[in-house]
């Protein structure tokens, strides 16, 4: 599980196939500090596994991307040279700074437009009808690995404002109009809408006596 706090921005080094997956290898000093073989690491808001045999030793991770992973998120068009937001999977004695992240990308979005202010920038999305169900004004939201609060939403478009720390130690700060990202909804809006719907429909399931 992560929290939506991003640790880094990384870099994408190399980027090449491998059979049926796609092969990164990603620098990022602060999350490979004590990485090990197996372990999660958040790309983009997308958990992926190190498979470097002996962790990392020289500031840089390897993960694959299976074909899944490739259709449902943004990562199939990152190329070499690309940053990329970076964060560990969370101990169980850690803070959840952001909200419950699970790295499970529902889907992708764009970027429609950005609005620079003083001390803030807002950003416009696209929202897919789908998942626009789940997103609620004042809820959270995970764009591209980073836990942020809804600050508006239509029925196909939600927006948020990013603080200077968020403009300056994620991607988000980087990205133009026309770009796309990774979405993660909240999953309990989820879990509640699964276990609602057999007492809204009165079935067997869930239905009430």
């Amino acid at each position: 599980m992560f929290t939506g706090i991003v640790e880094e921005i990384g870099e994408v080094l190399t980027v090449r196939e491998s059979a049926e997956v796609v092969v990164f290898t990603v620098l990022g000093r602060t999350v490979t500090s004590d990485a090990a073989h197996g372990d999660s690491i958040a790309v983009n808001g997308v958990c992926l596994t190190v498979i470097d045999p002996a962790g990392s030793t020289d500031g840089t991770f390897t993960v694959e991307l299976v074909p899944e992973t490739l259709k449902r998120s943004s990562l199939g068009a990152v190329v070499e040279g690309a940053k990329v937001n970076l964060e560990r999977a969370m101990p169980v004695t850690g803070r959840l700074g952001g909200h419950i992240v699970q790295g499970h990308v529902d889907g992708v979005a764009t970027l429609l437009s950005r609005h620079p202010s003083e001390r803030s920038d807002e950003l416009v999305f696209s929202l897919a009808p789908d998942l626009a169900r789940y997103v609620v004004e004042k809820g959270s939201i995970t764009v591209d690995g980073v836990s942020l609060t809804v600050a508006g939403v239509t029925s196909d478009t939600f927006t948020v404002a990013l603080i200077p720390t968020t403009l300056a130690h994620t991607t988000l700060g980087i990205r133009h109009p026309g770009d796309t990202v990774n979405l993660e909804v909240d999953v309990v809006a989820k879990y509640v809408e699964k276990l609602a719907a057999g007492y809204l429909a009165g079935g067997v399931d869930g239905g009430v006596s």
